[in-house]
């Protein structure tokens, strides 16, 4: 059964045709579709190992805001304190987390989350083209666990094969050094 991603998503795509433009509607109308408490995009030149999560939206003010504006080296350290980090490192797929508290330490390192994020349940979608790794697209939900559902997977799925190229061109035409 061919299954197609709903119209508020497809909408998205339609109507808007800068990588900006695409992210700051797309967010919003992801979050309702996953029903999240906060979705953000952190991006990364993986050449330089720099980052920024320059679009955020969240429920409502109650959750933490994550934006960062500014291009930031990540720590030598984050392949190692952070498997998320590290499964995107080496292109596997996105990772779904069910639920923090009690993820597998080979998955997720609960401490880095907290300290980091606070969220409960997430998931670890990653942009990668051509074996690099752009960054990740992340939804998550604060104080409860989530069974993500094979909807979610399929619209998680779907969504990162459409930006990940506009993820790409955002990089590219954003990051001061020549890449």
């Amino acid at each position: 059964m061919q299954q197609n991603l709903p119209s508020e998503i497809e909408e998205v795509f339609s109507k808007n045709n800068t990588p900006e433009a695409v992210f700051s509607a797309l967010l919003p109308a992801l979050g309702e579709v996953l029903k999240c408490d906060r979705i953000f995009l952190y991006l990364r030149n993986p050449h330089t190992q720099m980052g920024k999560i320059p679009f955020c939206w969240r429920r409502s003010s109650e959750y933490p805001e994550v934006i960062r504006s500014d291009w930031e080296k990540d720590p030598e350290s984050l392949p190692d304190e952070d498997p998320l980090f590290a499964a995107g490192l080496h292109n596997k797929p996105s990772v779904f987390v069910e639920d923090v508290e009690t993820a597998n330490p080979e998955v997720l390192n609960k401490d880095y989350e907290r300290q980091n994020f606070g969220h409960r349940a997430l998931i670890h979608a990653h942009l990668c083209e051509n074996n690099l790794f752009w960054r990740v697209l992340q939804p998550a939900i604060f104080g409860q666990p989530r069974i993500w559902t094979e909807f979610d997977h399929f619209v998680i799925d779907e969504v990162t094969k459409k930006i990940t190229p506009l993820a790409v061109e955002y990089v590219k035409s954003t990051y001061n050094d020549k890449i």
